[in-house]
């Protein structure tokens, strides 16, 4: 069994995109979208995964991952499979001097505009530095999970500071 441990936040300016080493463009979907059990298609590139995780603990949840082969995914999704929308987005990868690997997902489509940033790390307490373009922190509001986000219809709109 996997650990997830992932810190979120918003994204507020484009400093970021001189400092992305490489993209990649994304398509997901979801076949459960229940706070217990998410499973997720997901499309990246020319790879294509199921992935099933558990419910939020903090910043911390079970995770499988299994790669597909890309032409199940995409029939998967054709023939309507999941829960929600499709979500579509081009997620950007930009390794810090801490060394830290940042995720930056802009979203498209109905969810355009929305830009957010993800790090993974090896312990809920590891320490990192937050770069110049990092915002609020979203790890804990609910509506920025992706499984979420799949069922929005246009980005969720910040509260309070």
């Amino acid at each position: 069994m996997g650990k997830e441990i992932e810190r979120k936040f918003l994204v507020i300016d484009e400093s970021w995109r001189s400092m992305a080493s490489r993209s990649v463009s994304i398509v997901q979907a979801y076949l459960s979208r229940r706070a217990d059990a998410v499973v997720r298609l997901r499309i990246a590139g020319d790879r294509a995964f199921i992935t099933i995780k558990g419910a939020n603990r903090g910043i911390v949840r079970n995770e499988w991952e299994y790669p597909l082969p890309v032409t199940d995914a995409r029939q998967m999704i054709e023939a309507g499979l999941p829960e929600g929308t499709v979500i579509s987005k081009t997620r950007h990868y930009l390794l810090m001097p801490d060394s830290h690997l940042w995720e930056i997902d802009e979203f498209h489509g109905a969810l355009s505009g929305l830009v957010v940033a993800e790090i993974e790390l090896s312990d809920s307490a590891e320490s990192f530095e937050k770069p110049p373009f990092i915002g609020r922190e979203v790890s804990d509001d609910p509506r920025y999970y992706n499984s979420a986000l799949a069922a929005a219809s246009a980005p969720p709109q910040p509260t309070g500071f």
